[in-house]
């Protein structure tokens, strides 16, 4: 008999995550398991003004065909903003707009990865992206990340055949732990992946959520050639829009990019890419980015708190500096796959850490997410994970 399914979908595992989310739907679970914005903070008003605009002066174009690449002003708008934020050479052209910054992985992973390509990623990582380099059935190196970073003496092995094909980074709030390169960190990774032809993905879908300290460098975007930058409106304006973008000067590279999303949907929705950009000529968007983040600095604040006054003593966390994660270690010998079911029935949810791993069962760690909770059921929600854990 024919095997119908491919090789590929048969050795994937199917997503933790959706299993987590199908289990916290019930309306008395309190959940930190998603990374979703607070719906608070999301523009209705303004992009009520900006849909009507968009309709009745470009109604005919936002509903036909469009370039695949992307519409035009919104990838001018983009470059413009990365001359502004960290003065880099860029042009529309380097610009391709994505079905979300999450379909910039697919088209990569189409485009680079044959089976049994080396990949490297962080140690933990974000699971989206294991979840989607893993349908191209690579083999995966993975770089134990630090307080500051990447461990710059595994990376240095990981990379010192040059036979790495790409290395996926999320250097600002990093998914799933919170934490942010240092800049000598930054500079130290690019001046050992500058020696070799792996391409760089720095995904910042986070960047612009920073609650304290100062935006930094990228590793190496705007310096090589081999750099990919992702990005992403989800996180500031609308998830639901699915309007992301990557970033890169190798030109090589951007044409088989926009190849690979021709055959995939042909371009990005075209109302969304026009209400956007009407959007942002439209208002203020450093001030609704300002509101943002005075909002998830009190959540994350909140929850901080409520773990340091509720958790027992051996638990450690990260404290973000930004974004919208932080990153729990509940001691070794602990199974947070365990304490999570044991969670689930005292009515509250989180990420368990394996699905962060591309090489670990049984993690002792987990993800809280903050922004889409009020600090009152912040307080709830740690109350109910600390009587579990004691």
């Amino acid at each position: 008999m024919v095997q119908i399914f491919s090789d590929r979908m048969l050795k994937t595992d199917s997503s933790f995550i959706a299993q987590v989310m199908r289990l916290t739907e019930a309306k008395d679970i309190i959940s930190f398991a998603g990374g979703l914005p607070n719906p608070i903070s999301f523009p209705v008003a303004e992009f009520q003004q900006s849909m009507n605009r968009v309709l009745q002066e470009s109604g005919e174009r936002v509903f036909q065909y469009s370039g695949t690449q992307g519409y035009l002003p919104l990838r001018q708008w983009i470059a413009e903003r990365y001359k502004k934020r960290f003065d880099m050479d860029v042009t529309a052209d380097d610009i391709l707009i994505t079905t979300g910054s999450q379909q910039g992985l697919d088209l990569m992973g189409k485009v680079l990865i044959n089976k049994g390509d080396k990949v490297a990623v962080e140690s933990p990582c974000y699971l989206a992206a294991i979840q989607t380099f893993s349908l191209f059935e690579p083999n995966f190196l993975p770089v134990s990340l630090e307080d500051d970073g990447l461990n710059l003496e595994e990376l240095e092995a990981a990379l010192s055949n040059d036979d790495v094909k790409l290395l996926y980074t999320v250097p600002n709030f990093q998914n799933p732990t919170g934490l942010t390169y240092s800049k000598e960190k930054r500079e130290a990774i690019y001046e050992i992946i500058k020696k070799t032809n792996t391409i760089l993905i720095e995904d910042d879908p986070y960047g612009e959520l920073r609650y304290e300290g100062e935006s930094l460098p990228y590793i190496a975007g705007g310096k090589s050639e081999n750099s990919v930058l992702f990005g992403s409106f989800s996180k500031t304006l609308s998830p639901g829009m699915r309007i992301g973008y990557l970033c890169t000067p190798n030109k090589e590279l951007m044409g088989h990019l926009i190849a690979a999303k021709q055959s995939s949907d042909l371009h990005t929705n075209v109302i969304s890419q026009y209400a956007i950009y009407d959007y942002l000529v439209n208002n203020d968007y450093e001030k609704h980015i300002s509101q943002i983040t005075e909002l998830y600095k009190k959540q994350c604040n909140a929850m901080i708190a409520s773990m340091e006054k509720h958790l027992p003593e051996h638990v450690t966390f990260t404290k973000p500096e930004g974004g919208m994660f932080l990153w729990v270690d509940l001691g070794e010998g602990t199974s947070s796959v365990e304490v999570f079911n044991r969670a689930i029935e005292n009515k509250v949810a989180f990420v368990p850490g394996d699905p962060f791993y591309t090489n670990v069962k049984g993690a002792s760690t987990l993800r809280l997410n903050y922004t889409n909770s009020d600090p009152a059921t912040i307080d709830e929600g740690i109350k109910r994970l600390a009587s579990v854990l004691k």
